[in-house]
C-alpha cells in the first residue's frame, strides 16, 4: 500500500476551499448537503487509515496477540517509516474514539437536559415555551419533535417575527439538521483539518432555515429583523447539537449572524449549480477530486493490507 495509506490523513486540505465558496454562492440547502457528505467520508477515509497504520503499528509491539507473521519484514516494507506511524496511529486513533464519545455523550446530556427542562410543558402546536426571561430558542428533535422557545425571546419580537422564528425551528426539525451537525461535529472530532467544514455547515444550516422560514412568512425582510433582533438579545451560546435561531452555535464565527442577515436583505438565492469554470464551481471539483482521491487511496491501503497479511498469516 506504501505511501496510499497516508493520502487520506492530509487530502482533507483539499475541501478548504470550498467552505466558504460554497456557503456563500451556492443554495444553502446544496451547500449543506455537499460539505456535509464531503466532511463524512474525508472523516471515515482518514480514521480508516489510521486504523490500518494502528494494526501494521500494533504487530512490531512484543507480546501482542496479533498473528507472528504480520511482524515480517515483507509487512512491514510495504508502510513507510511504520515504526514511527504505527505507534502515533495508535495514539490518534485512540484520540479520535475519545472525542467522538465525548461528542455523542455531550449530545446525549444536552438532550436529557433539554428534555427534563420542558417536561410537564404542554404542547401548543409543537411549540413549548419556557417561563424564562432569558431570551433563547431552539429545535428539539426526537418522538414529539418540538419548538422551544423562552417568553424572554418572544418578548422581544412582534408577532410577525414570531412566526419567522417558529419557521425556521420547524425548518431545523423537518430537515434533521440535528442530525447533519452531528455528523460534521464527529466528522471534525476525528479529522482536525475539517474544523472549517464545520464552521461552514454550522452557517448553512442556519441559512437553509433562514430561507424556508422567508418562504412560510413571505417577507425576507420580516425574517432578517427577527434573527438581527433576537441576535441582539441573545446573550448565551446554543447548546451543542440543537439547531438554535440566533445564538452562536458550536464551531460558529462571531460574524455568521450579520452574513445572514445580509443575505435575507439580497435577493433569493439560486438553486442552479455554478459554472465549472466559476470560482465556485473550481473549488467543488478540487473538493470532489480530493475526495475521491481519499475514498480510493483508502480501499486500495485496505485490500492491500488484507492480502499482505492474509500471505503472511500461517495457516
Amino acid at each position: 500500500m506504501r505511501l496510499a495509506v497516508y493520502l487520506p490523513l492530509i487530502l482533507p486540505l483539499t475541501a478548504l476551499p470550498v467552505a466558504r465558496l460554497a456557503s456563500d454562492h451556492l443554495h444553502p440547502r446544496t451547500a449543506t448537503r455537499l460539505l456535509t457528505a464531503v466532511a463524512v467520508v474525508l472523516a471515515a477515509c482518514s480514521t480508516l487509515c489510521l486504523a490500518l497504520l494502528m494494526v501494521v503499528g500494533t504487530a512490531q509491539v512484543p507480546g501482542n496477540p496479533l498473528p507472528d507473521g504480520w511482524a515480517d519484514p515483507e509487512v512491514r516494507d510495504e508502510v513507510p517509516l511504520v515504526r514511527v506511524s504505527g505507534s502515533i496511529a495508535i495514539a490518534g486513533l485512540l484520540v479520535v474514539l475519545v472525542a467522538a464519545a465525548v461528542v455523542l455523550r455531550r449530545a446525549a446530556r444536552v438532550r436529557r437536559d433539554a428534555l427534563k427542562a420542558i417536561d410537564g410543558l404542554p404542547d401548543d402546536g409543537g411549540v413549548a415555551v419556557l417561563p424564562d426571561a432569558e431570551p433563547y430558542a431552539f429545535a428539539l428533535p426526537g418522538r414529539r419533535p418540538r419548538v422551544v422557545v423562552s417568553t424572554g425571546m418572544l418578548a422581544c419580537l412582534d408577532s410577525r417575527e414570531r412566526r419567522a422564528l417558529i419557521a425556521h425551528e420547524r425548518a431545523h426539525l423537518a430537515r434533521r439538521h440535528d442530525r447533519v451537525l452531528l455528523l460534521v461535529r464527529l466528522a471534525a472530532a476525528s479529522q482536525p483539518l475539517l474544523r472549517p467544514l464545520r464552521t461552514a455547515i454550522s452557517y448553512t444550516v442556519e441559512r437553509w432555515a433562514d430561507e424556508e422560514a422567508a418562504e412560510a412568512v413571505g417577507d425576507r425582510r420580516t425574517t432578517a429583523h427577527a434573527v438581527g433582533k433576537a441576535a441582539l438579545a441573545t446573550r448565551r451560546p446554543a447548546r451543542p447539537g440543537l439547531p438554535a435561531f440566533a445564538a452562536p452555535a458550536s464551531g460558529s464565527t462571531p460574524g455568521q449572524v450579520p452574513r445572514r442577515v445580509a443575505a435575507l436583505l439580497g435577493p433569493t438565492p439560486d438553486t442552479a449549480w455554478p459554472a465549472p469554470r466559476s470560482r465556485t464551481g473550481l473549488a467543488a471539483i478540487v473538493a470532489a477530486a480530493g475526495t475521491t482521491v481519499s475514498v480510493v487511496s483508502a480501499l486500495n491501503a485496505t485490500v492491500a493490507l488484507f492480502v499482505i497479511l492474509k500471505a503472511a498469516t500461517a495457516l
